[in-house]
């Protein structure tokens, strides 16, 4: 296996990951809830990059039938039904439902990997499960949502912890000069919740009184789910 990590959204050039399995992942918090949406009992999540395409998208599918959802600076964006913490993803709210979703980094790097020939959904939560799905990928190209057009420390733990995971797995996983930085990084850290919430966006999620999402997040293996985007949607 070859293996690339991408420390950002906005480092993937769509037309490089054709060919090739892609793992996205949001620590803090998108992919973590849409882990537990569909955990809950979601149909499917459309995942969108902005705002107004949310809205646009929820109303062509029905108000009945599709619950919006996102977040613009951890908060909830208003007027929609559901943020972005994974506490707010109930089966009582969510299950039989659609949900569109559109968040500040998470959902633009699915929608950025969304070129590669399969896309899987990666946090700490479900981080075995899918190491276990693309142990048998030719090419992976791992990439991390990022805070903002930089680097994220719990993307890149979580990131680094996959290819460890990985390389338990098969002798021939090649890395890329990120994946090596990742893989040492993960190395170095042990990673439970207060190491996340030692991360700059951790921080910030605590301030805003969602320390209880972080600690949720944090929890390593915790759901045996792999969601994978196809065709604009997420499914497990």
């Amino acid at each position: 296996m070859k293996a690339s990590v991408f420390f950002t959204h906005q480092e993937v050039a769509r037309p490089e990951l054709r060919g090739q399995t892609a793992v996205v992942i949001d620590v803090l918090r998108a992919t973590s809830t849409i882990v537990a949406a569909l955990d809950a009992g979601a149909t499917a999540i459309h995942p969108v990059v902005s705002v107004a395409d949310a809205v646009r998208l929820a109303t062509s599918l029905g108000r009945g039938e599709a619950l919006l959802a996102g977040e613009r600076g951890g908060r909830r964006v208003e007027g929609f039904h559901l943020g972005n913490s994974p506490a707010e993803f109930t089966t009582e709210r969510v299950h039989a439902k659609r949900v569109v979703m559109s968040t500040t980094n998470g959902t633009a790097a699915l929608v950025a990997a969304s070129a590669a020939q399969r896309t899987v959904v990666a946090s700490l939560v479900n981080l075995s499960a899918v190491a276990a799905e693309v142990a048998a990928a030719e090419r992976l190209a791992v990439v991390c949502a990022g805070h903002a057009g930089r680097f994220s420390m719990d993307d890149a733990l979580c990131a680094g912890m996959l290819l460890r995971r990985l390389s338990e797995r098969t002798a021939a996983l090649e890395l890329d000069d990120s994946g090596r930085a990742a893989l040492a990084l993960a190395s170095s850290f042990e990673v439970d919740a207060d190491s996340l919430l030692r991360c700059a966006w951790g921080a910030v999620l605590a301030g805003l009184g969602r320390e209880d999402d972080v600690r949720w997040c944090a929890r390593v293996d915790a759901l045996d789910l792999v969601p994978e985007l196809s065709d604009g949607l997420i499914r497990s």
